[in-house]
């Protein structure tokens, strides 16, 4: 019989909110610039649901209000799909600042040698990307939204993968539990 959670190579998926999983066009915000509530990009709840049912465990490491990802992630419930919270207005900086990563993965009990056997999955390559790259981090950027820049300003900002849609992480991971040794 196959168990239910499964060892992983890949030790944690930290993915970031706003144009990752959560279409920034259809934020709806209070006077204090929480968001209330907003829709998902199209595969984006498939996808966590899935990571969970696959064993993986998911930390959120976004910038933003903390009420903000409490809203979203209730309305759609799907908050108890992540394991880690690593919020900026928390941990009182933004990414790419290490802090954020490591913040979320500290909570995980991930040592800073099995980084290079977690996966960071974003939108922005001046924040997700580069902060993952300067950690040792699986790049993985999604390029959906056309709010933020698609060039990468150095070579600190190119992605190691690059996806177009939340589901097609699923295949990547599959790919990356193949090769890491």
């Amino acid at each position: 019989m196959k168990s239910s959670t499964p060892a992983h190579k890949i030790r944690v998926v930290c993915l970031d909110s706003g144009d990752t999983l959560v279409d920034e066009g259809t934020e709806i915000k209070d006077v204090n610039e929480v968001v209330q509530r907003a829709e998902l990009i199209p595969g984006a709840a498939d996808l966590l649901r899935t990571l969970k049912q696959r064993g993986y465990t998911v930390a959120l490491v976004a910038d933003g209000p903390a009420g903000s990802f409490h809203n979203i992630y209730h309305q759609h419930e799907l908050y108890a799909c992540f394991d880690a919270f690593a919020i900026s207005s928390e941990v009182g900086v933004e990414k790419p600042d290490a802090r954020m990563f490591e913040c979320a993965l500290d909570q995980l009990g991930i040592a800073r040698e099995a980084y290079d056997h977690t996966v960071m999955v974003g939108n922005n390559l001046a924040r997700d990307i580069k902060g993952a790259n300067a950690l040792g981090i699986i790049s993985v950027w999604l390029d959906w939204a056309p709010r933020r820049s698609k060039v990468p300003a150095d070579a600190s900002e190119i992605p190691q993968y690059t996806i177009k849609l939340p589901m097609e992480l699923l295949a990547l991971l599959d790919e990356l539990e193949r090769t890491l040794a």
